[in-house]
């Protein structure tokens, strides 16, 4: 069955206590905590080092089976390279997370592009041609001369997702192209409404059969983490 699965990019905040984790919470304990209160998370230290087997492994064990990962693809591919001969890093960077798409872990793999990247149709088909497809895979536009129907029907041609980012100054069009929907809630904060907003378009994502991930901001305070439980717990009482 679809469902919503709602967490933040990261949980390593000391900061959280005690308005999320308890006050007297080992900091090594935080995640198999955090999987008692949300269902995914979003590692974004992956952008700036391959992570090690011990630590995926770790990941794996403190966490149920019906948590979910996302993981930031490393900056060589979209920042460095910027999409541009990736052929040999790409299947690197996906062997060192395999270990979680092998234990049904992985909701998809974001590819972060940098604010001034422009439009270029070619080179986002070419990079979608040398990717896999069965390797979920969301991408967050950073320019505006990306929202685009062009854009999409390369996207939905290969079954990747668009990333709807939400800051105070843009939000990506909210444009259906896979099968799930990613959502990164970026703005520090969140009136009654907009998270009421939120929940509607979840509803309508998960009703049409989809998958929805959806991560708040990660900050030095707990606001994100609380707004991704309260997400939870009003998605359910209207599934209930």
């Amino acid at each position: 069955m679809p469902q919503l699965f709602a967490g933040t990019s990261g949980w390593a905040y000391p900061n959280w206590k005690p308005a999320f984790y308890p006050d007297k919470l080992a900091q090594k304990k935080f995640l198999s905590y955090y999987s008692t209160q949300l269902n995914t998370v979003e590692v974004n230290f992956t952008f700036r080092q391959l992570v090690k087997e011990t630590t995926i492994q770790n990941w794996l064990k403190e966490t149920p089976a019906n948590f979910r990962f996302a993981i930031k693809a490393h900056q060589v591919i979209t920042h460095i390279k910027r999409l541009k001969a990736t052929a040999d890093f790409v299947p690197r960077f996906l062997a060192t997370i395999e270990p979680v798409a092998a234990a049904g872990k992985l909701s998809a793999v974001l590819f972060q592009l940098p604010p001034n990247l422009k439009f270029d149709l070619e080179l986002l088909r070419d990079f979608l041609a040398t990717l896999r497809r069965t390797v979920p895979a969301a991408f967050e536009f950073r320019h505006e001369s990306w929202f685009v129907d062009a854009t999409w029907d390369v996207l939905r041609s290969k079954g990747v997702a668009v990333c709807v980012a939400e800051t105070e100054t843009r939000t990506t069009p909210d444009v259906v192209t896979a099968d799930f929907a990613y959502y990164r809630f970026r703005k520090p904060t969140y009136t009654l409404e907009e998270r009421r907003a939120m929940l509607d378009r979840i509803e309508q994502h998960v009703a049409a059969g989809r998958n929805v991930y959806a991560y708040f901001k990660h900050e030095e305070t707990p606001e994100g983490a609380l707004y991704a439980a309260e997400l939870l717990k009003s998605a359910s009482k209207l599934s209930s």
